[in-house]
C-alpha cells in the first residue's frame, strides 16, 4: 500500500513540475490573409510545436509532390501499355490473316494434285 501511495506522489510531483511556454504566432500572407497559430513548447523536452507543425506540413508538401509525379508516371505508362496492346492486336491480326493465305494456298494445291 505504501509503494501505491509513494507512486502516486512522485507522478503527481511530475506531473506538477511541468514546464511549458505558450505563444501565439500570427502570419500575414501575402493576399491580405493571416493564421493566428498557438504554439506550445515542453521544457522538459524543448520540443517546439510549431516546428513539429511545419515539419509535417513539408512532409505533407512533398508527399503531395510525388503522388502527382506518380499519377503522371502511370498515365504514362498506361497510355503505352494501351498503345503496345493495339500494336500486339495489330501484329497478330496480320499474322492471322498470313496462315490463313497459306493455308487457302495449301488447300489449292492440294486440289490440283
Amino acid at each position: 500500500m505504501k509503494k501505491v501511495l509513494w507512486a502516486g506522489l512522485f507522478a503527481t510531483a511530475v506531473i506538477a513540475c511541468k514546464k511549458s511556454e505558450i505563444r501565439t504566432e500570427t502570419t500575414d500572407h501575402g493576399d491580405g490573409t493571416s493564421t493566428v497559430v498557438t504554439v506550445e513548447t515542453d521544457q522538459r523536452t524543448g520540443i517546439d510545436s510549431a516546428e513539429v507543425r511545419e515539419s509535417v506540413q513539408d512532409a505533407k508538401a512533398e508527399l503531395n509532390k510525388a503522388g502527382e509525379k506518380l499519377e503522371v508516371a502511370a498515365q504514362k505508362a498506361g497510355a503505352e501499355l494501351k498503345k503496345a496492346g493495339e500494336d500486339v492486336k495489330d501484329a497478330a491480326a496480320r499474322g492471322a490473316e498470313k496462315v490463313e493465305q497459306g493455308a487457302e494456298k495449301l488447300q489449292e494445291d492440294l486440289k490440283k494434285k
